[in-house]
């Protein structure tokens, strides 16, 4: 690294221009040059597959967690760009994250392979969990259990929020659309297809303004 260079998991907002809807789609498909990346499909399996077993209560902060700070295949505005699309997109969000990133690497057997890396292990621990549910259930212990397990899971929810809001920091203007999902989500119990029509087309408007304004 040459004297005065950045790191690599250093993120600025200087260093990555905002995008406009035109070029979301292929800046999410494509690399960043500056990054390590998956080194075969076992690695992208074992990587999809670990985060998956470790979201309990919720797998996009594990996903932020293992795809930005350990792999480091992501930076956190590539997350950002990347679970903008999940979100947009119908299907469950990880999974459409899975399904985005393993195209970018491998193309559509990267997906393939994401997206078994998410739900085979999960899918045969929540069968498991699901035959025993039904006669534990009852018990006060499991009861209290599964209540902590939620409060844990929103904790780490708000937690991925604040870490990728404080990326977007230098945007501060942009974080309004974000405030003001939460408010007509979380707040005003608005339905999410009413929220996305009325904050979605004012943000691309302006994204498209403010792209026209850049020199």
């Amino acid at each position: 690294m040459s004297a005065g260079a950045q790191p690599p998991d250093t993120l600025t907002t200087e260093s990555v221009p905002l995008l406009s809807p035109d070029h979301r789609a292929a800046a999410a498909s494509e690399p960043s040059p500056e990054r390590p990346s998956p080194q075969s499909l076992t690695d992208l399996f074992v990587a999809f597959t670990t985060l998956a077993l470790h979201g309990f209560g919720g797998v996009l902060p594990w996903a932020q967690r293992t795809l930005v700070d350990d792999r480091r295949w992501l930076s956190r505005e590539d997350f950002l760009e990347v679970l903008a699309f999940g979100q947009l997109l119908p299907g469950p969000n990880i999974i459409n994250v899975g399904i985005i990133v393993g195209y970018r690497y491998f193309g559509w057997q990267g997906s393939v392979v994401a997206v078994i890396g998410l739900v085979l292990c999960p899918a045969v621990i929540v069968l498991i969990a699901g035959m025993a549910y039904s006669q534990f259930v009852s018990v006060p212990a499991v009861q209290k259990a599964l209540s902590g397990m939620a409060a844990v899971a929103a904790g780490l929810i708000i937690a991925m929020a604040l870490r990728l809001a404080w990326a977007q920091r230098r945007r501060w203007p942009w974080l309004t659309f974000g405030l003001a999902g939460f408010i007509g989500l979380a707040l005003l119990r608005w339905p999410l297809i009413q929220v996305l029509a009325l904050t979605v087309p004012i943000a691309v408007l302006l994204a498209w303004w403010n792209e026209g304004k850049s020199p």
